[in-house]
């Protein structure tokens, strides 16, 4: 009962986590336990646990009077997050490169392969494979403490990717970029690696500040 119990929780935290990330839920919209507990025909429990650890992570607020809302995450807190990665997450890169290992590369092999697969069928499907690359990268950059700081900012990423992807082209440019940096680490080619990831940050950054310049044209 408990696993199940605990299943669930988890279910109903990721179901409204991903809603909020993929703009299905704007800021300022109200979360209503009752509504999302019988959208998702479980009990309010699970819900209330799940928009308790959301707030905890900044994704929701509890306004008085109105209850749960979603947070608004300012453009601000997008480029801290595009700043830090500049720096840590090409640190990553350059230690995965270094410290490559025979078990590691088989990993990257495997992961590489399905990049390829995507880029030549479907590019429906990166968004999660991109989460699951950086993960891999940064476990292969063998830094418990790097990887707890880059890892807390998978969500981040995540928002602000989909939101760049938003312009054209953007999302298969980004797949070749990953692919990329993937095969220079792979083969344990230092400076390459820190570049491409250089690049690729960038690229992101500027795809995101498009993204922005479009969304005030239209409320202008």
């Amino acid at each position: 009962m408990e696993t199940n119990f605990l299943s669930i929780r988890e279910h109903a935290y990721r179901y409204l986590k991903e809603l909020i990330l993929e703009g299905h839920y704007k800021p300022g919209d109200r979360l209503i336990e009752r509504e999302l507990a019988v959208k998702l025909n479980i009990s309010r429990t699970p819900i209330r646990e799940a928009l308790f650890r959301l707030e905890s992570q900044g994704f929701v607020k509890t306004v008085p009077r109105k209850g749960v809302i979603v947070s608004n995450i300012s453009d601000e807190d997008i480029m801290e997050v595009f700043t830090i990665l500049s720096s840590l997450e090409v640190l990553a890169a350059k230690l995965a490169a270094k410290k490559m290992t025979d078990e590691i590369q088989k990993e990257f092999d495997e992961k590489i392969e399905e990049l390829l697969y995507i880029e030549e069928h479907s590019d429906e499907t990166f968004e999660n494979e991109h989460i699951e690359m950086n993960l891999l990268l940064y476990k292969a950059a063998r830094s418990p403490k790097l990887f707890e700081i880059l890892s807390g900012l998978t969500d981040y990423i995540h928002m602000s990717a989909n939101m760049g992807y938003e312009t054209p082209g953007r999302r298969k440019e980004s797949l070749r970029e990953h692919i990329e940096i993937m095969k220079a680490v792979r083969n344990k080619e230092i400076e390459m690696s820190e570049y491409l990831t250089k690049i690729h940050i960038e690229n992101s950054r500027r795809a995101y500040m498009n993204y922005i310049e479009k969304r005030k044209e239209k409320t202008t």
